[in-house]
């Protein structure tokens, strides 16, 4: 087996994986029974996607997916930051009206 042949099965190999990867987190976003779940299969599939534009840069040789990488990298940090703060303050307005 040739060097080529090899990198070629691995990238095939890596997007089979990559993309099951990302169908369980789909399927965890919508059956989730809570939020913490359905925030945490979101924080999977940005990862999942991240994963996407490595092997895409790769396979493809295009450095600029890897800065789209970086970027969705930074996003979806900050997105899970922003649903983390929403959910622990509807908790806490839930305690509080239950406390009322």
């Amino acid at each position: 087996m040739t060097t080529q042949a090899f990198l070629e099965l691995s990238i095939n190999a890596s997007f089979v994986m990559v993309m099951v990867s990302l169908a369980v987190a789909f399927v965890r976003l919508a059956i989730g029974p809570t939020l913490a779940d359905r925030v945490v299969a979101l924080d999977m599939m940005t990862v999942t996607i991240i994963a996407v534009c490595g092997v895409a840069a790769v396979a493809t040789s295009v450095a600029a997916l890897l800065d789209v990488a970086l970027v969705l990298a930074l996003v979806g940090f900050l997105a899970t930051v922003a649903l983390a703060r929403f959910a622990e303050r509807r908790d806490e307005r839930r305690k509080e009206a239950k406390n009322d």
